[in-house]
């Protein structure tokens, strides 16, 4: 079987790193082309993946034209993800593009029309998505454990995007580092509520069964000195209840070293229980009607092609599958929604309809 050829656009976001690791481990896809207009943000990945400087760019144009990948991982700061999709999408290729969606919906939407008009896929990661407690989570609700879904409960972040590299590599950032960081720019599309929002309103979506908001009140802080926020809160009216989304970049640890207090991860509620279910923990836990005493269940073990992104892609592109679930243009585009009406009810202090 032909290897799928690959090429990772732009190093904005750490997760390039991570990404292109998959694409190095998975037998069925190779590494054909890296680039990014700074040279020295590339050095860690040549280096680790073994790329001879012919594989190396600078120039995305350059890149696409003389590898001729089969798909392209794009990771720019969040403000670019439409501009990067709309130069990249008239090659033919297939687009994954790592979370969020975008900066806007107006964004989320011109990124959209742009792969529809190839006929190609578009995937949104979100690594969420590759949790097995979430995704466990999600098989128990769908096979009626907890009963008819009414409330989402999500808190997640880290303390901050700074803290950390590519495979999760810790680093402490000074504050010269953090004036000059993307994440910290209004413009680029910086913030926790962009950052993590997408998250939760996303996945809560997947949850939801597809299901949308009528109402969105969100409130973000204010940090002296900082454009953006490091903490925000949304509350989504559903018709079946409320469902709440919270962002923190500032937790007293990182939940993949050690679980903050309040821990990250979700809560659903269901007519008859619930799941409670914290990012990398081997269980979760249920209340059912006829167990309320919750009980604990270990998670699922996720298996190629649904372990990651990569091979989950790969798959879909062999296979001529549509990217469904949390990567879904159709659903990440509601959970952009909630995003853009969050942003609007943060803005103007009050409550506010879903954006359409």
């Amino acid at each position: 079987m032909r290897r799928l050829r690959v090429a990772g656009l732009n190093f904005d976001h750490m997760h390039m790193g991570d990404l292109l690791r998959l694409c190095h481990e998975n037998p069925g896809v190779e590494i054909v082309g890296i680039c990014d207009e700074r040279r020295e943000r590339m050095r860690a990945a040549a280096a680790s993946f073994n790329l001879p400087k012919g594989r190396v760019f600078t120039d995305p144009d350059r890149c696409l034209r003389e590898t001729e990948p089969d798909f392209v991982i794009l990771c720019p700061a969040t403000a670019r993800h439409a501009d990067y999709v709309e130069r990249v999408a008239p090659y033919g290729v297939h687009i994954l593009v790592e979370k969020p969606f975008a900066a806007s919906l107006r964004e989320a939407d011109r990124m959209i029309a742009a792969t529809r008009r190839t006929g190609r896929l578009l995937a949104i990661n979100w690594p969420l998505r590759w949790y097995p407690c979430h995704v466990t989570a999600h098989r128990l609700l769908r096979e009626g454990r907890i009963g008819a879904l009414q409330e989402v409960h999500y808190y997640d972040g880290n303390r901050g995007p700074l803290w950390h590299l590519a495979d999760k590599v810790e680093v402490t950032p000074t504050e010269a580092i953090k004036r000059r960081s993307w994440f910290y720019r209004s413009d680029c599309g910086g913030g926790s509520l962009l950052d993590y929002l997408g998250y939760g309103a996303t996945l809560g979506t997947w949850y939801h069964a597809g299901a949308k908001p009528a109402e969105v009140t969100a409130v973000a802080d204010q940090p002296h000195g900082l454009e953006v926020d490091e903490h925000s809160v949304t509350i989504a009216r559903y018709a079946v209840g409320l469902s709440t989304f919270e962002t923190r970049w500032g937790t007293f640890t990182d939940p993949w070293t050690l679980q903050p207090q309040p821990k990250c991860g979700f809560v659903l509620k269901g007519e008859d229980g619930t799941i409670s279910s914290y990012d990398y923990e081997r269980t979760v836990r249920v209340q059912t009607r006829r167990r309320p005493a919750a009980r604990d269940v270990p998670v699922d073990t996720l298996r190629p092609p649904g372990r990651d992104p990569i091979s989950y892609f790969a798959h879909c592109i062999r296979e001529g599958l549509p990217v469904e679930g949390p990567l879904a243009p159709e659903i990440a585009r509601i959970g952009q929604q909630i995003v853009d009406s969050a942003m609007k009810s943060s803005r103007l202090r009050r409550t506010v309809k879903l954006l359409e």
